[in-house]
């Protein structure tokens, strides 16, 4: 009999398609529970204003309005604010926070109320929660809402916020700086600079970005008086860190909180933290003694949907007269927003600030700002594009300053394959990744020898076309606990219960993939479940390239276990030896000469009848694997944008792109590509078309709706020429680094150095981002303007 197909490795059609892809997924907003009355928030015109008083009286009198709550009642009732827990774990020792210390003396970490009862602090905050018998009821009473506001002074950069005169956000917190550290090694740094040939110096300004997932934010909030048990409804990256800050917020017991996650549209990472809506409907539901739904729309989810970028990075790059790096001096200003909900892009942003080069000393000091605008959180990728984009055009600026080919600069700094594993100035140990095998390789897919050529016939075109090269590191950390349970069923096939939360990434098929080749189950008869709390105990979610680094490391330990049990079992019914029997498909038969078989399916019988041989009152056929640290692996690759701008209108033509990932092992190649395409399709948005803009004096949102806001088309991507390689790394026993953000961590850089390329002739400043059409028209038709 032939050996069966390995799954791991197979480019297999995702089994979520079919369901999905004929509308059959199952949302949040796709559920209504019987009774339920819908909710809608007031939120803030202002950025920053004083609540003098909210008159509510009016709105209370509408039909079918059945209560309206404000911040003054969730305090009275003795509940707490959101803990978002903003320092995360360090990416090394998982026990310790990324930031220890702080000039200030402390990190700073405030409670978010789900309604403010003092003052608003940025637009679109919520004031007041009306519910009511239809959305529409609940919608016509919120606008009969009267709030005496008094407006303050707002400040939205993050470097303004730092400024000595700038509005203060919170009266406990001087300055707005949450906290400021330096890392590094401040005097090899100066020393290196004082006998630098070259040192160059920029300023790069991260934009603020709008996170639009394809499904808007949902949630639905349950209350059982009888057993005093609360039950949210909502998708998420992940319902244990639900469950537990909602468990938290509300002074109850983890196991009198249940969190259901459906199907999701998308996450990105600002779904992994908690929102207040969540926590609203909750309290509203016990408040008013019966389901409460909310479901934003799309003007709503530009003021208060968690937001991603908003980085300023200050660099400068000493180096001798043949172009290798002596030092960086760095300095980065986070925006964090209204509220403390995460400081992780500046953390993860730190530790890959040398990227792939061998960089002898690293000086990098980090402030963290609080701001009049919607709270920022970890966005695909979370601070890895922000400082992979400053240090790549670093390097074509420093090519440009001492006359050396940009290529040839990266080749003389790059870290060798020879020369891992090693420790990174910023703490990474980096194992396994051939950074110049993967740039030479780029440079042939995307025929960087023949631009020339391609120039100057875009030229006669009347074109200004323009080719720009990034390489890239990650650090993929995350959430540092997980847990994989697999339960065989009575058919033979095989459940997996897992701690993560697909939000598109296709887990179901993957995973399966992975047990099938383990277990020797059929894949179409494995199974995932996840997304409730009855069953998931133990997960971080899904974000930060975890899922198949973390869960599939244990789908792999679980399913060793798995076997090895159904061997025991397969030896108590069958009457022989455990060492007597080899596998058989999913079951094991003995190697005598009266030869006995057990599939896994009367394995999974036998066990719910008798018990399994070494614990009879163990009635399930089952095994489980839970990981609590770190699991280092460091995705690397390299990226080649090409494109043209029509100087008499800016508008930008992206012509040819290609890529090479070092993802490790793909575990399903189609899926892993697709996970390059969209990222590289959010990567390319944010460099020429997605720019949240904000007036700098008001606060006023000016970029509220998709009419305005330019997120990206599928006429933007170019032809792809993407390839996957793979370095081993022993980090994990399936050797995976991970793919969910390979295609944008170089994106923004490797186009901003096209974009400057081409218009090397106008100008040698850096260029605004987005660089959208009517910013390269002003620097290209007037002279030294970057709008």
């Amino acid at each position: 009999m032939n050996a069966p197909q390995k799954m791991i490795g197979r480019a297999q059609p995702r089994n979520e398609d079919s369901r999905l892809v004929a509308g059959k997924g199952r949302y949040t907003d796709d559920i209504d529970l019987p009774g339920q009355a819908w909710a809608v928030f007031l939120r803030s015109p202002h950025a920053h204003a004083l609540i003098r008083g909210i008159d509510t009286t009016a709105a209370r009198a509408l039909p079918g309005v059945v209560a309206v709550l404000t911040g003054a009642a969730y305090v009275a009732d003795g509940l707490r604010g959101i803990d978002h827990i903003p320092n995360p774990a360090d990416a090394v020792r998982h026990q310790d926070k990324a930031f220890l210390h702080s000039e200030t003396g402390s990190v700073y970490n405030r409670r978010q109320l789900p309604l403010p009862i003092d003052r608003v602090r940025h637009v679109g905050e919520a004031v007041a929660m009306v519910i009511a018998e239809t959305p529409l009821q609940a919608r016509d009473a919120a606008e009969a809402i009267v709030v005496d506001y008094e407006e303050l002074p707002a400040v939205v950069r993050g470097d303004d916020a730092l400024a000595p005169d700038a509005p203060q956000l919170w009266d406990d917190l001087p300055g707005n700086l949450c906290f400021r550290v330096q890392l590094g090694d401040r005097a090899a740094v100066d020393a290196a600079f004082a006998r630098a040939v070259c040192i160059v110096r920029r300023e790069f300004r991260n934009s603020r970005i709008v996170n639009a997932q394809m499904e808007p934010r949902s949630a639905i909030g349950e209350y059982d008086p009888a057993t005093d048990t609360y039950t949210l409804t909502s998708g998420s990256q992940g319902v244990t860190r639900q469950q537990m800050g909602l468990a938290d917020a509300f002074g109850v017991p983890m196991d009198r909180m249940r969190v259901i996650c459906p199907d999701v549209g998308g996450g990105f990472g600002p779904r992994s933290s908690l929102n207040m809506e969540q926590v609203a409907v909750l309290w509203a539901a016990k408040r008013v003694g019966r389901p409460v739904k909310w479901t934003g729309d799309r003007s709503e989810a530009f003021v208060s949907d968690y937001q991603g970028r908003d980085v300023l990075i200050r660099a400068a790059m000493a180096l001798d007269a043949e172009g290798r790096i002596l030092a960086l001096d760095n300095e980065m200003i986070g925006n964090v927003g209204a509220h403390t909900v995460s400081y992780v892009p500046m953390s993860n942003g730190s530790r890959v600030t040398t990227s792939v080069y061998d960089v002898p000393a690293v000086a990098l000091r980090i402030s963290a700002a609080m701001t009049n605008t919607v709270p920022t959180a970890p966005y695909r990728g979370a601070g890895r594009p922000e400082t992979i984009h400053a240090m790549e055009r670093m390097l074509d600026a420093a090519a440009s300053e001492l006359g050396i080919d940009r290529i040839q600069i990266r080749r003389i700094n790059m870290i060798r394959r020879a020369d891992l594993p090693r420790l990174s100035p910023m703490g990474l140990p980096y194992d396994a990744g051939d950074f110049p095998r993967n740039m030479e390789r780029v440079l042939e897919l995307a025929d960087w020898a023949g631009f020339p050529a391609r120039r100057a016939e875009a030229a006669a075109r009347g074109r200004l076309r323009g080719i720009g090269l990034a390489n890239y590191i990650e650090s993929p950390v995350g959430a540092p606990r997980e847990r994989i349970e697999l339960r065989v069923g009575s058919d033979g096939g095989v459940d997996i219960v897992s701690g993560t939360q697909s939000t598109g990434q296709g887990h179901e098929t993957s995973f399966a993939q992975v047990v099938a080749d383990h277990v020797g189950v059929p894949f179409e008869k494995i199974r995932l479940r996840t997304g409730d709390t009855v069953f998931v105990k133990v997960g971080g979610g899904t974000h930060s390239d975890r899922s198949m680094r973390l869960g599939g490391t244990l789908l792999v330990q679980a399913s060793a276990r798995l076997v090895e049990r159904a061997r025991q079992a397969a030896a108590d019914l069958l009457d022989v030896s455990p060492e007597k029997l080899k596998r058989e498909g999913d079951g094991f038969a003995s190697t005598g000469w009266r030869r006995k078989s057990a599939t896994l399916a009367q394995l999974a019988h036998h066990v719910a009848k008798a018990g399994l041989p070494e614990d009879r009152s163990q009635r399930v056929l089952m095994a489980d694997a839970e990981f609590n640290g770190r699991m280092p692996a460091f995705p690397t690759g390299s990226a080649v944008c090409e494109l043209e701008i029509d100087p008499d209108t800016g508008v930008v033509e992206i012509v040819r792109y290609a890529a090479v990932d070092d993802v490790g092992t793909p575990i399903n190649p189609l899926i892993v590509e697709g996970q390059v395409h969209g990222g590289l399709a959010q990567g390319l948005g944010q460099a020429l078309s997605e720019g949240y803009a904000i007036d700098r004096a008001t606060g006023q949102v000016l970029s509220g709706s998709y009419m305005d806001y330019g997120v990206p088309r599928a006429g933007l991507l170019p032809p792809l020429n993407i390839e996957l390689t793979n370095d081993p790394t022993a980090g994990n026993p399936l050797g995976v680094k991970g793919g969910g953000e390979s295609g944008i961590t170089p994106a923004t850089a490797a186009t901003f150095n096209a974009l400057a390329d081409a218009l090397s002739a106008h100008t040698r400043d850096e260029l605004p981002m987005p660089a959208t059409p009517l910013a390269l028209w002003r620097v290209i038709h007037q002279k030294g303007a970057t709008a």
